[in-house]
């Protein structure tokens, strides 16, 4: 009877264990099914960033095992930034190369796509990599690795192989026909070819899209201007004076804006708080009378030297009424 109980026990705890490792497995998140989830997260970031979608995917897919590891579902980390000195959030304590190591802790994990995104665009180490094309992912995978993103000796090599398994270049404006790249027209969504005109009418004037409140200890007219967080200059102000009111370091305001300190600020004029994209939906500004490059980087938010890069033009031509300045 003794036995037979035993045996009884037994065979309740293997199906209770069988059962919890079957929930586990349909719990357990996919990376289709990740990509789908956070695709839109990476192309926003792309667009106000210019880290290629396809990368922050692999790295997230990699970093955080599909979003299944412990660091993505309790602290919303899905790139294993660590705390460094200046993190001031919430912290996450776990073992990594050595015990009990410090971990940026995020509210949701948009706060960790814009954290990453941020933590490349701001370090030097990375700066070189923001000088590559946006659609070379292989670039940027070798780059993440040659600047000591990650200690794997494989890293660069694993990313490309998410990203072409995934076909995760697709977010970054291209997709491949007979093995080569193509870019994809971001109107119709279908690949574009050579001899497609890039005068696309634009139909989104940039200007209508703001939206506004006050800052409440400045009386600071904050507004979302492109879907950046931005203000209007009001009479009295000065760069200065606009770097402490919004709690910034004046020379992250002036890099922002693609402006130096002694630049004349013009009331009403839509100063940037944060980084502007490096490419808009709309392909083409037709000049206008008293059209320079910076005015149109700062009327679509996109940066002056993607615009030079672009237009291959350096920073301050003498631009003619009715030129098509390329936006991306």
């Amino acid at each position: 009877m003794k036995n037979y109980l035993i045996s009884c026990a037994f065979v309740v705890i293997c199906a209770n264990v069988q059962n919890s490792l079957a929930q586990d497995s349909i719990l357990k998140c996919s990376p289709t099914a990740y990509i789908e989830k956070y695709k839109d997260a990476a192309i926003a970031d792309m667009k106000k960033y210019g880290v290629p979608a396809s990368i922050t995917l692999a790295q997230g897919l990699f970093e955080s095992d599909c979003g299944n590891s412990d660091l993505a579902k309790l602290a919303n980390n899905h790139f294993g930034i660590k705390c460094h000195k200046e993190w001031k959030g919430e912290t996450f304590i776990q073992d990594d190369e050595t015990a009990n190591e410090c971990f940026r802790k995020y509210p949701h994990a948009q706060a960790s796509f814009d954290d990453h995104s941020d933590f490349l665009r701001s370090r030097d180490r990375y700066k070189t990599l923001f000088d590559l094309d946006v659609k070379d992912y292989k670039g940027w995978a070798k780059g993440l690795k040659a600047a000591g993103y990650a200690t794997n000796p494989n890293y660069a090599e694993r990313l490309i192989k998410l990203i072409e398994t995934y076909q995760l270049y697709i977010y970054d404006g291209t997709t491949m026909i007979a093995g080569q790249p193509v870019t994809i027209d971001p109107i119709t969504n279908n690949p574009k070819t050579n001899n497609q005109s890039i005068n696309t009418p634009i139909t989104n004037n940039p200007i209508t899209n703001s939206q506004s409140t006050n800052n409440p200890i400045t009386n600071q007219l904050i507004i979302n201007h492109n879907n950046i967080k931005a203000t209007k200059v009001q009479r009295g102000d000065s760069w200065y004076k606009l770097a402490k009111q919004n709690q910034m370091e004046l020379r992250d305001l002036l890099r922002y804006n693609d402006a130096v300190a002694n630049d004349i600020l013009k009331v009403d004029e839509i100063i940037y708080l944060a980084y502007k994209y490096c490419y808009v939906d709309e392909e083409v500004h037709p000049v206008k009378k008293g059209d320079t490059l910076r005015s149109i980087s700062q009327l679509y938010g996109v940066r002056l030297k993607r615009l030079m890069k672009f237009n291959k033009l350096p920073a301050n031509p003498v631009l003619k009424e009715g030129d098509a300045i390329k936006l991306r």
